[in-house]
Order: structure tokens, then C-alpha cells, then sequence
């Protein structure tokens, strides 16, 4: 939302639509999905028509490959590349190898990912409601890195008196943490009461 990526921007991030692969112990991770990059990170200042493929490797680390991948010209350019590899009968195999010889692989359960998080909470003015957050944070495992509340601004009500502030976000930056502890308590802290909309959750990616 335009709220999220207001947020990002003040804590140095970007959002970016990411497609993601990646052998783990628990198996092939393959993910698509926002997430938060650093304002610094070369795939934060890919925009526009632009797109970009990154590869992590060992030694060489991180290598991007950029260029135009939307719009009328670069798609044109694209589906006449295919037609004419068709018309000369050029036929690479799509994974590099035949697809006779790929073989299935153990995949990944989303929940066994393990990274920071930028998760978003509307939060109640009510006493204790950060504290019961934290804590349910706490019981699952999860520090977190920052804390960002904006400022609650009362209702004016009768003379004399302000009404309590309508709730307020509240956005907390994890540590490196497993998503299914990240899940549960998000699950918690609305079974709670203290929050007075669906949490929003967003991934952090290093990469590399």
C-alpha cells in the first residue's frame, strides 16, 4: 500500500516485486512476492521498464544482469527473437538441459524461511496493547531491530475533555527469524484483541 512503501522509504528500504529461488537445507525455496530491498542494493534502483536477473555464487558473489523486459519495443523485440530461433529451428533446452533428464527436487515449506521482517500493525489505544505485542514477540523467539508509532493525535470530544486516538500504525522491523514463528505470533496478537485490522507482513531480502 501507499502507506508501506511511505515506511520503507523512511527506514531505507524500497519495495520490489522478487522472484525468488534458492537451495536450503530444507530443500529448493521458490517464492514470488513485495519485498523490502535496501535503498543502496542494486536491485533497489531497477525501475521503470526495466527488470534485472541476480545470481549468488561462490566466489563471486552477487552478479546482476539488467536490461528492458516491459513495454511495446523490448516485448517485440522478445516474441520476433522466439519466432525467428523457431523459423531456423534453434531449440535450447529451456533449463539449460534436456527436460527428460530435470529431476524433481524437496521443496521448501514458506514457513521454513528464515529472514527479517517488516510487519505493520494497527494498533488499539489501550493500555498495555505494545507491551502484550512485545511480549507475544518475545514468547515466539523474535527481536526486533526497530520500533516505528507514529504520533497518536487525540479527538477533540466534549469541552475539556479528548476522546482516546483511533488506532494507530505501528510498524516493527525483525531480526532474522523462521516465518512460522513470525506466523504464530501475528496469529496470537490478533486473537488478542489489540489490533483492529489484519497485520501486514512483508519480507526482507538481503541479497547476499
Amino acid at each position: 500500500s501507499a502507506l508501506d512503501i511511505e515506511f520503507a522509504e523512511e527506514l531505507g528500504y524500497r519495495i520490489k516485486l522478487l522472484g525468488v529461488a534458492r537451495l536450503t537445507p530444507s530443500g529448493l525455496e521458490q517464492r514470488l512476492h513485495p519485498a523490502m530491498v535496501r535503498k543502496d542494493a542494486p536491485i533497489a534502483r531497477v525501475d521503470g521498464v526495466f527488470n534485472a536477473v541476480g545470481v549468488l555464487a561462490d566466489p563471486v558473489g552477487l552478479v546482476m544482469h539488467e536490461g528492458r523486459g516491459a513495454g511495446a519495443g523490448p516485448t517485440a523485440s522478445a516474441v520476433v527473437a522466439d519466432l525467428v530461433d523457431i523459423a531456423r529451428g534453434i531449440r535450447l533446452p529451456t533449463f539449460g538441459i534436456p527436460a527428460t533428464e530435470l529431476a524433481p527436487h524437496k521443496r521448501a515449506a514458506i514457513r521454513a524461511h528464515e529472514g527479517g521482517y517488516y510487519l505493520r500493525l494497527t494498533v488499539f489505544d489501550r493500555p498495555g496493547a505494545f507491551a502484550a505485542i512485545a511480549n507475544r514477540m518475545a514468547e515466539h523467539g523474535i527481536s526486533l531491530e526497530s520500533i516505528v508509532q507514529r504520533r497518536r493525535v487525540p479527538h477533540a470530544g466534549a469541552p475539556g475533555h479528548l476522546e482516546p486516538a483511533a488506532p494507530q500504525p505501528v510498524i516493527l522491523i525483525t531480526y532474522e527469524t523462521t516465518e512460522s514463528a513470525v506466523r504464530a505470533a501475528l496469529d496470537e496478537i490478533a486473537a488478542d484483541g489489540h489490533i483492529a485490522a489484519e497485520p501486514q507482513l512483508i519480507r526482507i531480502e538481503t541479497l547476499g
